[in-house]
């Protein structure tokens, strides 16, 4: 039988993470165990107290056992941390530690959401893809410059380390892991009695853009301010260096390194986000909101929406708009 460790961190982080990653793996056992094959995990919480509060003491979880008494384990979840990150990332340092030692002696390792955190701090996301909630992007993005980071994914997956996206999607996630360590069936099972969609990859129609200011380049700073003044403007990225008086080279490097986009994915981020309120809010034509935020071309206004929110202008209106369609 293999073994499944999912670790209950110290301090006031997600409960809800840590109880329907327990609930949907023991479904998967007693549905494999009613197709007549054994269990296929032993499902053990570990933590390093014996006993965390929630919800200031509303809720308790009392881990089966220390994480240190664990020699071997085959798959280690990691449930969202709460976002006070320096106390849980202090608070927790050895669990860090044992998740790093678990992973060099075969386990794979599954972040939740803001969990992504406790993992990079172990050191095994350098290097890699790595996802967590869009909110957090920009403060991960600089306390990890070595991670990939890559929010518009839900999942990543790569050398035995799977991140996903926030909040509630890490149902997606375990729904995932089911797939991949029991079989498709058993998902499809887990997936229609919890009513959690399968083969879900994407979390870009939830981003909300607020563009990446929290770092020390002014110039920068008054770049991203002009774009996001400018709304109905298409800016080349020439007047954008010209104005501040940067090579276009250096200008390029100088925003990529401050944000995590080019200046132009920066712009169609910023005028997206707008395009998508406007949807949200108001009765405008798709060919109105276009106009509004600076496209005059209906095909590439439509390829850069979809790129960025992973659905068309009318999908998305549709979806967030009731009175749209009356």
């Amino acid at each position: 039988m293999k073994h499944l460790t999912i670790i209950v961190p110290d301090g006031e982080n997600n409960l809800s993470s840590i109880v329907g990653a327990y609930k949907i793996f023991t479904r998967a056992n007693e549905y494999r165990k009613s197709t007549g094959k054994p269990e296929l995990f032993n499902i053990q919480l570990a933590g390093i107290s014996n006993q965390i509060d929630f919800y200031n003491g509303l809720f308790s979880v009392r881990p089966h056992t220390h994480i240190s008494t664990i020699d071997k384990t085959n798959l280690v979840i990691i449930p969202s941390l709460n976002h006070n990150y320096d106390k849980a990332l202090q608070q927790n340092e050895a669990l860090a530690e044992c998740i790093a030692k678990q992973y060099k002696n075969g386990a794979e390792i599954a972040s939740i959401c803001t969990g992504a955190y406790l993992l990079a701090a172990s050191g095994l996301l350098d290097g890699k893809s790595c996802s967590t909630h869009w909110a957090a992007a920009d403060n991960f993005r600089t306390r990890f410059p070595k991670v990939n980071l890559q929010t518009d994914k839900l999942i990543t997956d790569e050398n035995g380390i799977y991140t996903n996206g926030g909040a509630y999607s890490f149902l997606n996630l375990i729904i995932y892991l089911i797939e991949k360590y029991y079989d498709r069936q058993t998902a499809i099972f887990c997936s229609k009695v919890f009513q959690i969609e399968m083969d879900r990859q994407s979390q870009s129609s939830f981003i909300i853009f607020k563009g990446q200011k929290q770092h020390g380049d002014e110039m920068v700073k008054e770049a991203q301010c002009y774009i996001e003044s400018q709304l109905h403007e298409k800016i080349s990225v020439e007047h954008l260096s010209s104005r501040f008086a940067v090579g276009r080279r250096n200008f390029d490097r100088r925003f990529i390194k401050a944000t995590g986009n080019t200046p132009v994915e920066y712009s169609q981020r910023v005028k997206i986000e707008s395009a998508k309120k406007a949807f949200e809010n108001s009765r405008k034509t798709i060919n109105e909101v276009m106009f509004d935020v600076g496209y005059s071309d209906v095909k590439a206004f439509r390829e850069v929406f979809r790129k960025i929110t992973g659905m068309s202008p009318l999908e998305y209106r549709s979806r967030y708009n009731k009175e749209a369609g009356l």
